[in-house]
Order: structure tokens, then sequence, then C-alpha cells
């Protein structure tokens, strides 16, 4: 299968705390300064958005494996870019 092109989401029934919890275990493998005051990603500055944006660049690096994307189910793969404006969602590191 190639996993190009394949971005991972937030699902959309995800809680705050899940969002939260995605967001502090993902910044701490990633950088995560594309969701941070000036950053591309910053602005809507909701937690489904901003898990989003790390969710994805935690499972591009860990591999791009399905199970890279789980997050204890909260995690989605999609084939269409999520990217919007200026923030642009990284599907090759």
């Amino acid at each position: 299968m190639n996993l190009q092109g394949v971005w991972c989401i937030a699902r959309p029934s995800t809680s705050d705390q899940a969002l939260t919890d995605n967001i502090n275990y993902a910044c701490g493998i990633v950088n995560c300064s594309l969701i941070q005051p000036g950053g591309s990603c910053f602005y809507p500055t909701s937690l489904m958005n901003h898990a989003s944006v790390v969710m994805n660049l935690y499972y591009q690096k860990a591999g791009r494996h399905y199970w890279n994307c789980d997050f204890k189910n909260s995690g989605l793969t999609v084939v269409t870019d999520p990217s919007y404006g200026d923030c642009k969602y990284q599907y090759a590191l």
C-alpha cells in the first residue's frame, strides 16, 4: 500500500481531554512550534485543530503506519490534504 498522501487528524468526536492528552504526547516527541503563537497553524485556536496538526506530525515522523495514528482510537487517517491557508500538513519528513 502506498502511503504517500495520507495524513492523520483527530477524530471529530474526540473529547477535549483526549485532544489535550494527544497534544501533550505528540509535543513531547515532535516540534510543535506550528501551533504556538506566530506559528502557521496557530489559528484557529481550537483543540481539534491543534491536535490534528501535531498528531499528523507525530504520524509522519513515526513512519506513517496506521497504528501511529491511533491515539487510543482518537485519530483517523485521511487521503484528502487537510492543509489550509498557510498551515501545511506535512506528509514526508
